[in-house]
Parts: structure tokens; C-alpha cells; sequence
């Protein structure tokens, strides 16, 4: 079994946490039509939902929404999941990353931030590729040189 096919075996899983099913059909959607890579997408409508399945399956990345109700924004969430245990990846989405307390979202166990606007083919290339555990395919080592 030669690398590329190695490759086709590896999938990623990805919970997106969102109150708002919306959001994740339109990020699941972009997840699940890159050649490049398999990604698994799962979806937590809540902080204790995403506890839970984080505590139950092995995620590679968790993607969370800002604004999640009750709870007011990542500074209250995140904390939970590192709480919980989880210690891979954990991103964190919102239609505005331009308030100030975003810039401290390292302190909060948040390991980069992003604008919904700007999930894209290209950004989650990246975000994989940064913050995901696996071997990179050949052809994206060539675009990081």
C-alpha cells in the first residue's frame, strides 16, 4: 500500500460545537469536499454535549462557537473541555474576532481563533496542517515550503 493510499485510510474527526445547526451543515459542507483529506465532522449543540462526546470519542480537533447559550463566550467553554480532559486542538469561531478579548484566547486553552467568513478549502488545509497530528500529504508540503 503505497503513502497516498495510507492516506485515504486516515480519517479526521472534527467536533464543531454550535448552538445553531445551520452553521454546522455550511461548515460540514466544506469539510467533507476536500479530495485532499477525509474529514469526520461531528456537531455538539452545547458546551455539556461537547464534554460529553469529547469524554466518549477521540477527536483530533474540536471547533467551537463563540457565543454558545447559556454560557456568554469561549472564556466560560473552552475552559470546560480543558477541564474535561481534552488536550488536542481546540479552535475557536465567531462571525467577529475583532474584540479585544479575543487576543487573550491562549490563556482560555483556545490554540488559534477564526472568522466564520474565513473558513475556507485553504484555511482548514492550514488548520490541519498545524494543529493536526498526522502526516501531511506530499502534494501540501509543496505549498508550505
Amino acid at each position: 500500500m503505497g503513502a497516498d493510499e495510507s492516506m485515504a485510510d486516515e480519517r479526521i474527526r472534527i467536533l464543531m460545537v454550535d448552538d445553531e445547526l445551520l452553521e454546522f451543515k455550511v461548515l460540514q459542507q466544506k469539510m467533507t469536499s476536500s479530495p485532499d483529506y477525509d474529514i469526520d465532522p461531528d456537531f455538539a449543540q452545547s458546551i455539556d454535549e461537547a464534554v460529553e462526546r469529547a469524554l466518549a470519542e477521540r477527536y483530533q480537533l474540536i471547533l467551537v462557537d463563540n457565543r454558545l447559550l447559556p454560557n456568554n463566550d469561549f472564556r466560560e467553554t473552552v475552559p470546560r473541555l480543558r477541564e474535561a480532559g481534552y488536550t488536542g486542538p481546540i479552535g475557536v469561531i465567531s462571525s467577529d474576532i475583532s474584540d479585544a478579548y479575543f487576543q487573550e484566547f491562549q490563556e482560555f486553552g483556545v490554540d488559534f481563533r477564526i472568522g466564520k467568513d474565513e473558513i475556507d478549502y485553504h484555511a482548514l488545509r492550514h488548520i490541519i496542517s498545524e494543529y493536526v497530528t498526522y502526516d501531511i500529504p506530499e502534494a501540501w508540503r509543496e505549498d508550505l515550503r
